[in-house]
């Protein structure tokens, strides 16, 4: 029978063509081998079994990755079993994609629930043309049919190079464990030099304008202002600034006059465009809100937008934060691979 993995736009994971839970002894398989050594990732772990399985754990749930030609274990119980090979991929978590192709599983791929003209990886916009892969829309019905779910929660990473670390993960699942760790460790290793360097002392704002006429901003403990800092620059907000609630939600939306309040002399402004699309001006931002014409940043021509590629590619974290450093310290491009900066006219 075709094992098949479905990863939803809600960071799940489902698993179709075995059991949701293995029956058993109350006790699970012996816990008797090493971790997984993770280094920034905090939202999962995994522990190499004696018996030759793998345990993944993502909040409450277990998961026990068997071997191709192994046995299931008798003493699995309360597991999700995942039986290798892992062939057949529904992904509907734009994020995970890019984790799986740097895993170099991207051909166990063949579902997707995101529309072509939602995906910014040119890997799976060749794939979606070639017919390899398709789109087949959200995942409601198979959960209805009582497909197991696996939590997959690299969004909720608020270290950045946490998220990247998930494709660990899937080198697991996917049994390409070698080239994760040697992909992680070459694309961090980019960073040694930045995160040792001197901060620059500038500030950046990171935000874009809803359709209400709101400014969405980044909550200071998320990602985003993570990467800035670990760049070398300062994220303009401060949870005593914007009186964070305990949601899950990455952002807040804040009043126009809150923003300029904060944000005016910031050194550096970053448009997202991934939400509100992408602009090419400074008068085109300044078409969205007029209230930046008095911001330092304005003035001085550091305003930059992000491409649609950002939240994608995850992989890209450690280039990210590069990109950002260079801005920081004045040596940034006009136009990178995630960021551009925006021109007067």
């Amino acid at each position: 029978m075709v094992k098949r993995i479905f990863i939803t736009a809600s960071a799940v994971l489902m698993l179709f063509g075995c059991s949701a839970k293995s029956g058993g002894s109350s006790e699970k398989a012996a816990s008797q081998g090493r971790q997984l050594e993770l280094k920034y990732a905090k939202q999962f772990s995994a522990e190499y079994l004696d018996n030759g399985c793998t345990r993944i754990s993502i909040n409450d749930d277990d998961y026990l990755v068997v071997p191709e030609n192994a046995d299931v274990p008798a003493d699995t119980s309360g597991d999700i079993i995942i039986k290798q090979p892992v062939l057949n991929v529904y992904n509907a978590a734009s994020s995970a994609m890019d984790l799986i192709d740097g895993a170099g599983a991207f051909d166990h791929v063949s579902m997707t629930s995101t529309k072509y003209d939602d995906w910014s990886l040119p890997a799976v916009r060749n794939a979606m043309d070639s017919g390899a892969l398709t789109y087949v829309g959200k995942y409601s019905k198979l959960e209805a049919l009582g497909v197991p779910v696996l939590v997959e929660r690299s969004s909720y990473e608020s270290d950045p190079l946490g998220r990247m670390e998930w494709i660990k993960l899937y080198g697991i699942i996917f049994g390409c464990e070698e080239q994760t760790e040697k992909f992680f460790d070459e694309k961090t290793k980019q960073l040694e030099s930045i995160l040792l360097d001197e901060k620059s002392g500038k500030t950046a704002a990171f935000f874009y304008i809803n359709s209400s006429g709101g400014v969405v901003v980044r909550k200071p403990a998320d990602y985003v202002p993570e990467m800035i800092r670990m760049a070398g620059g300062e994220y303009i907000f401060t949870a005593d600034d914007l009186n964070t609630d305990e949601n899950s939600l990455s952002t807040m939306t804040v009043q126009p006059e809150s923003f300029y309040e904060k944000a005016w002399d910031a050194d550096v402004l970053i448009y997202n465009s991934t939400i509100a699309g992408e602009v090419s001006t400074v008068d085109e931002l300044l078409e969205k809100f007029p209230l930046l014409s008095d911001f330092s940043a304005v003035k001085s021509g550091e305003v930059w937008c992000t491409e649609k590629n950002m939240f994608q590619q995850t992989t890209g974290a450690a280039d990210m934060i590069a990109e950002l450093h260079s801005i920081f310290t004045g040596e940034a491009k006009s136009k990178m691979n995630f960021i551009y900066r925006l021109e007067d006219k």
